[in-house]
């Protein structure tokens, strides 16, 4: 999920397989965010409930790293049209509050205003997905902007070593230094310190955002890493050795990852330590190889149009999908037995339940869930309709 797509440079043709990767991202995305019934989900489309990892885990680092690829690709690109670098920025500047207004919006929707939604800003969540990815494309527009691809990949190692030292050497307050729990960490300190009150309810701990204010620096270098892999792209080594390298060097970082879990910092999502960095650009970076291989160089596209169809318009599918599934739980419907249930809960029980296992039913719901969202991709794309953020 990226602001813009990919985009050609000087002739350089469009990349595919980047297309594929973000709308295969995204509709993951809304197929573990959207399962029937949260007690009765499959274990692989759970997060980690703290140290380690599920395939879910991959959706978000994806995201952030498809984010620094296409940023290289769309910015290098306007700067060789002479597009000025503070005209440039501006226009970085205002995707970023774009993307935060709308991330706001989403955390408060509806305020308050209908179906007896209550709302106050005394509580509202501050973070959130599209503010973290707001962010993280301020930092690595401006850095690829202004700075040269060296640049960039070692504030990107400042930031991978300097957050992992934090965590581990340098004592929080109250707590002492390498504490790696809910409760003690500098993400949690820092976060229940600054934003009390407007962090997320679901949490492991009170005080505690999964996108909080620490571990965003660290995302900002899961953002950077992806940008690196947009300037090799752009390099003049041939689409075959483009791939052996991505496969080398992807595979290189995923066992760095597997290292750094081993022997420094547990792979971690919520903290986003320093390993998970290292392991999902690692496989990201694989992923792309063999998508580029197979889309790009063998021509096999035909399975992948839906995945385009979803990742053209990522942004706003995002949104639509989180209006949409709110209100589903905010719509309420009584039942025989004089209960009131959300709209999803009526069409969960009533139209999936009867007929499948629980944990069945509950991924049947999601996946119908996400085939109607694809099915409006399709509709928006044959439109011809591009929603730029």
């Amino acid at each position: 999920m990226t602001p813009s797509p990919s985009a050609s440079i000087q002739g350089y043709p469009r990349i595919i397989a980047l297309d594929v990767l973000r709308g295969a991202t995204v509709v993951f995305m809304l197929l573990v965010n959207n399962p029937g019934d949260w007690s009765h989900v499959y274990g692989p489309l759970l997060h980690a409930p703290w140290h380690g990892w599920t395939p879910t885990d991959f959706i978000f680092p994806f995201f952030l790293w498809i984010v620094g690829v296409s940023a290289v690709l769309s910015l290098r690109r306007r700067l060789q049209q002479g597009v000025s670098a503070n005209d440039l920025s501006l226009f970085v500047v205002r995707r970023v509050f774009i993307l935060l207004a709308l991330g706001l919006f989403l955390s408060a929707f509806p305020f308050g205003l209908i179906l007896n939604h209550t709302f106050s800003l005394s509580n509202m969540r501050f973070p959130g997905v599209l503010q973290r990815i707001a962010l993280c494309y301020w930092a690595a527009g401006w850095l690829i902007i202004h700075t040269n691809p060296r640049t960039q990949f070692m504030i990107a190692l400042v930031l991978i070593i300097g957050y992992g030292l934090l965590l581990t050497q340098i004592p929080v307050p109250g707590y002492g230094a390498g504490i790696l729990l809910p409760r003690g960490n500098w993400a949690w300190y820092v976060d229940s310190s600054l934003l009390s009150g407007h962090t997320w309810s679901g949490a492991p701990v009170p005080g505690f955002d999964p996108e909080g204010i620490v571990s965003t620096f660290a995302a900002v270098a899961t953002t950077l890493l992806g940008g690196m892999t947009g300037h090799f792209l752009l390099s003049s080594h041939s689409q075959r050795n483009k791939v052996i390298l991505m496969m080398v060097g992807g595979g290189g970082l995923v066992a760095l990852g597997v290292i750094l879990d081993q022997w420094w910092l547990p792979i971690n999502k919520n903290l986003w330590t320093s390993s998970y960095v290292v392991f999902t650009a690692g496989v990201a970076t694989v992923v792309l190889a063999l998508a580029y291989g197979g889309l790009d160089i063998l021509g096999i596209k035909r399975w992948s149009m839906l995945f385009v169809y979803c990742g053209q318009n990522a942004i706003a599918l995002f949104v639509l999908s989180g209006l949409v599934g709110r209100l589903l739980i905010l719509i309420k419907r009584v039942t025989p037995e004089n209960k009131i249930i959300s709209l999803k809960t009526f069409l969960f029980q009533n139209y999936f339940l009867p007929f499948f296992d629980p944990q069945l039913a509950s991924f049947l719901f999601a996946l119908v869930f996400t085939l109607l969202m694809g099915l409006l991709a399709f509709a928006i794309y044959r439109m011809n309709w591009i929603i730029k953020v």
